[in-house]
């Protein structure tokens, strides 16, 4: 029987199906974070449950830490307190830690991929809906409730019902200016933010193929937006250059037997999927989103849809944006670069690129926030910094910072914010705040203008 890539990962995973029910699925790495850890830490204590393997958990803070002054005590007293729980669970269960100031702490969706924890063929998850960014290596990776994180403690498996198939696929030649971020913006504008409910998308095509690793889990990080369990891409050459000499990647002999069984990680011709798109990728330009989720989105030179129903009314109000309306040289407050999507090194160079030689319009608070410790020091060696703060960007130490706030960095109320995170829900960068969610390039040339504008004008 031919076979997806998915599911060839999914059955060399599964220790038991139960007959018309749900599969045993082994789980090979567990992330875990700060905010969503502690509740099931003491579900395991108040059971007298041990974590069954310590060795298969990496653990790191992101959500709600300070993106400033992170030497000081957190001021933030919930925070604080988790941050405790997080290092006082991991010491009693001999996990591994990757807290506040070590040089491998970062948001988990950038750090686990940059230090090879992620590899193909993996089965991983962790309690954040973006866990789907570490399928951009050929891995089933999905975000779980904190149920499910205690359930994984105590057994290293998951109950889980196997999702549909789904296939992507993007062929051609993108457009100068166009991102990995616009590709899955115009994705989802296309088809919908419940596309994707109860399958798991295969991303294929030449443009995925040509795409760097680091746009691929920019690609795969969204795939929750358009409901999707999780996205993955077969892993290719592009995969195993990534993956080659990272810290906890195979090494020698046994790197060259893995990238062995890696090559066989691709679907086979003919396999069936459940649902299949295709889009041409002349037809994708830099994308933008005008409502309150990122299925609203359309090309930064197009207009919002004359016809909507009533979610669409209440998004537009919330937003003041108006049906037919055009937004360039709408003014914008804020721009953000960073979260799990679009904090990588390759973003910032896009970003940087741009900026080299102009400067931030006075109108216009740009946060640059590196989505690791390591990512923060390629951008001091490449000298990025310095192009940054001589434009007038503010540069921040590592975290999920404004994507969520959760944490200090928090977009006013009814102020624009033209964010490279991955949601624009109401109040998702703080209350009353409206969120435009673009790539790092169109952030990028946002804040040099003061407002939206079609910057593939400005292109060499």
């Amino acid at each position: 029987m031919k076979k997806t890539l998915f599911d060839k990962i999914w059955d060399a995973h599964v220790v038991e199906s139960i007959p018309n029910g749900p599969d045993i699925l082994y789980i090979d790495k567990h992330l875990i974070h700060e905010v969503t850890s502690p509740q099931a830490f003491n579900e395991l204590k108040e059971r007298e449950i041990p974590v069954f393997r310590p060795d298969k958990i990496v653990a790191t803070a992101d959500h709600n830490t300070p993106t400033e002054n992170q030497h000081l005590p957190v001021k933030d007293l919930l925070s604080r307190k988790q941050l405790k729980e997080l290092s006082q669970n991991c010491e009693e269960n001999n996990i591994t830690l990757y807290g506040l100031g070590h040089p491998y702490n970062g948001i988990v969706h950038v750090m686990a991929p940059e230090l090879g924890i992620t590899q193909p063929g993996m089965t991983i998850v962790c309690g954040d809906s973006h866990t789907s960014t570490h399928g951009a290596f050929g891995t089933i990776a999905f975000g779980i409730g904190t149920s499910q994180v205690s359930q994984v403690f105590a057994s290293q498996c998951l109950l889980v019902e196997k999702p549909k198939k789904l296939r992507v696929n993007v062929n051609g030649k993108l457009k100068k200016g166009v991102l990995p971020k616009d590709v899955i913006l115009y994705i989802i504008s296309q088809i919908g933010t419940n596309a994707g409910t109860g399958y798991f998308c295969e991303y294929a095509g030449n443009v995925f193929e040509e795409m760097s690793m680091e746009g691929r889990m920019t690609v795969c990080n969204m795939s929750i937006e358009m409901g999707a369990r999780g996205g993955l891409i077969a892993p290719d050459e592009t995969t195993f250059e990534y993956v080659k000499g990272k810290e906890f990647a195979p090494k020698g002999d046994e790197f060259d037997k893995q990238v062995a069984y890696w090559k066989t990680l691709k679907t086979d011709a003919d396999a069936e999927f459940d649902k299949e798109f295709n889009f041409d990728a002349e037809d994708i330009e830099p994308m933008i989103t005008y409502g309150t989720n990122p299925g609203m989105g359309i090309k930064i030179t197009g207009a919002i849809p004359l016809e909507g129903g009533k979610s669409d009314a209440k998004a537009l109000a919330y937003m003041g944006f108006k049906p037919g309306e055009s937004l360039l040289n709408k003014p914008i407050n804020w721009i953000f670069i960073g979260s799990c999507t679009n904090s990588r090194i390759e973003d910032f160079r896009e970003a940087a690129k741009y900026i080299k030689g102009r400067q931030k319009a006075e109108n216009v608070n740009a946060l640059i926030v590196p989505g690791s410790r390591q990512v923060a020091s390629q951008i001091k060696s490449e000298g990025l910094d310095k192009i940054f703060e001589d434009a007038g960007f503010k540069l921040r130490q590592p975290g999920c910072s404004a994507c969520l706030a959760m944490n200090d960095d928090k977009i006013p109320e009814g102020e624009y914010c033209v964010s490279t995170s991955n949601r624009n829900f109401e109040g998702r960068q703080g209350q009353g705040s409206r969120t435009i969610l673009a790539s790092p390039l169109t952030a990028a040339a946002t804040a040099v203008a003061g407002k939206l504008v079609d910057f593939t004008q400005n292109l060499n």
